[in-house]
């Protein structure tokens, strides 16, 4: 094998730099550390184009200006124009067995590979390097209004020429050629494409009697696909299953499995789970976007003196942080989101997850495996032995656990973890019903955030409108309260496919522990009393936060009533 280059050495013989300059930018990487390319980029000695031609080059690929050559149409054709727009691929030659391709990201390998599948005249797939524009140009230029639809995929009947015989399902060799066959990889491209470019948060297939039913969720809301050719159902399950390496022989039995892929220069990660139905797997894959979620306290909804409070709560040396809702609510995203601000150099920051669902820098991560003993409890004993200062704990499940979380707390550890109520005063008493001492929880606790997650109105098609009576009568109000108040909608556009919504943001309900409320838990208050205590105190309940979310022209009476109850 042929060693490989040096960077300093790709850029000397490119002529983009000077022995001088590399000798500089080494100097600087010896004083100051971090990697040559960022030396030299932050120097301006280099260019972003320049660079990542150089990188390429290093990794053994050939440098090629796409602006300077025409490619054969034949050659276009091999790759579909839906599959090049989003993967960012351009092919650029074929000799009848190696098909060289320019990549946008050229060390998403996983991409050749589905090329070896989609293509299959190429007995080899190579990457060839160009500038990211010069892919970008040359995308735009051989296939602008190419792009084939869902709807235009299922009227190719020729496409699809596999048979679903349900009794031989024993045929393990016939199901992995039917997984791997041109269509079944082009059709499950193509609908992953679409749903992650819609922002679609889970994706769900299902087999029934007489059709094969795809949707998949955005913004909380399920939207159906067209329905593809019912005998398609068991070869793109079982492309699924290849994709995510669990066994595509197993249909009795529910699994669990991960995808990784690269779309558009982006990571997006594919949590799978399977489960056995009448007439098949149905599967259900779980998008995690980094690019589509703002792990960041001051982008998730959080109100000014919202801000200020959790903050402070950040700031404490130790005590315990819940944060409560419904599944689907934003839970892990506002405990990632304060971790990542608590994620520093001089922090020891320690999660056990069921599972991981985003793999962060500098965050020891640990997935939880219940089969093998792996219990939240368990992780939390040993995690406690790992020398933390910041310990997320995904849920609070049982007594041992919560008897574990606040050990750690006592012993000077902030402690944050997770719950399933309906609201902040109600954990109280769930947390005791488990079987923990009141005196342990107010010793520990310093505040629950309950929340729930609504659809931000579409700021392309905002349009200010009068409520109906019977809408303001939900959320107990009348004429006379909403005096001078400006009420919006989304009248629906192509930038929300017409529904009116664009995103979600976050209503929170802080409830921070006071001598008060701990006196009340020490004499097991009633819910309601506690209730009634922490908004005489100044909580904010999740209707009132929805209320201003709507005074403001963010989201709409619809969700607010949607998600929330009114308290009294």
């Amino acid at each position: 094998m042929a060693k490989r280059k040096l960077l300093g050495q790709v850029l000397k013989e490119m002529n983009l730099l000077s022995e001088y300059d590399i000798q500089q930018g080494l100097r600087e990487q010896k004083e100051k550390g971090g990697t040559l390319g960022a030396i030299l980029l932050a120097k301006g000695a280099v260019t972003n184009d320049d660079l990542h031609v150089a990188l390429g080059v290093q990794a053994g690929m050939e440098p090629l200006d796409l602006d300077q050559i025409d490619i054969a149409q034949e050659v276009i054709d091999l790759v579909p124009a839906n599959f090049a727009e989003n993967y960012g691929v351009v092919p650029v030659t074929f000799d009848g067995a190696t098909l060289k391709v320019a990549l946008l990201d050229p060390f998403n390998i996983q991409v050749l590979d589905d090329l070896k599948f989609i293509v299959k005249e190429a007995a080899e797939v190579k990457a060839v390097i160009s500038k990211p524009e010069a892919v970008t140009r040359a995308i735009d230029r051989y296939y602008a209004g190419k792009a084939d639809s869902i709807a235009d995929m299922f009227g190719k009947a020729e496409d699809f020429v596999i048979e679903d015989k349900r009794e031989d399902i024993g045929d393990i060799a016939q199901l992995e050629r039917d997984a791997n066959a041109t269509p079944v990889v082009k059709l499950l491209n193509m609908v992953l494409l679409q749903a992650i470019k819609d922002r679609g948060s889970d994706i769900h297939f299902e087999p029934f009697e007489r059709e094969f039913k795809i949707r998949y969720r955005v913004d909380g809301v399920l939207y159906e696909m067209m329905p593809p050719p019912l005998q398609l159902a068991r070869a793109v399950i079982s492309r699924i299953k290849v994709m995510s390496n669990l066994d595509i022989a197993e249909t009795r039995l529910p699994q669990d499995g991960r995808i990784e892929l690269v779309i558009a220069g982006r990571p997006v990660d594919l949590r799978v789970s399977t489960l056995p139905t009448m007439f098949g797997e149905s599967v259900v894959l779980r998008v995690l976007d980094r690019a589509n979620v703002a792990l960041d306290l001051e982008r998730i909804g959080l109100r000014p003196d919202e801000l200020r409070t959790f903050r402070a709560l950040l700031g404490k040396p130790d005590g315990i942080v819940l944060v409560t809702g419904p599944t689907g609510s934003g839970k892990t995203t506002t405990l990632y989101s304060a971790l990542q601000e608590l994620n520093t150099v001089d922090m020891k920051l320690i999660t056990t997850e069921d599972p991981v669902e985003y793999d962060i820098d500098g965050l020891i991560q640990v997935p939880i495996n219940e089969e093998i003993g792996v219990t939240f409890a368990a992780c939390l004993r040993s995690i406690l032995r790992q020398d933390p200062d910041i310990i997320l704990v995904g849920e609070i499940r049982d007594l041992e656990t919560a008897q574990i979380a606040v050990e750690s707390s006592l012993t000077g550890h902030i402690v944050f973890s997770t719950l399933h109520t309906n609201d902040a005063p109600s954990s109280v008493t769930r947390i005791i019903d488990l079987g923990l001492e009141p005196f342990l929880l107010t010793a520990t606790l310093e505040a629950i955030i309950a929340q729930r997650l609504v659809r931000r109105i579409c700021l392309a098609c905002r349009t200010e409108y009068e409520p109906t009576d019977e809408e303001l009568f939900e959320l107990e109000l009348t004429r006379s309260d909403v005096i001078g108040r400006t009420f919006f909608y989304g009248k629906g556009c192509k930038e929300c496919n017409g529904t009116g919504y664009r995103g979600r943001i976050g209503l929170f309900e802080f409830m921070v522990m006071t001598d008060r409320l701990r006196e009340m838990i020490m004499t097991h208050a009633s819910t309601s009393a506690l209730r009634k205590a922490a908004q005489e105190d100044g909580m904010r309940t999740l209707r009132e936060s929805g209320l201003l979310h709507i005074f403001d022209g963010v989201t709409t009476i619809e969700e607010v009533v949607r998600e929330t109850i009114a308290v009294g």
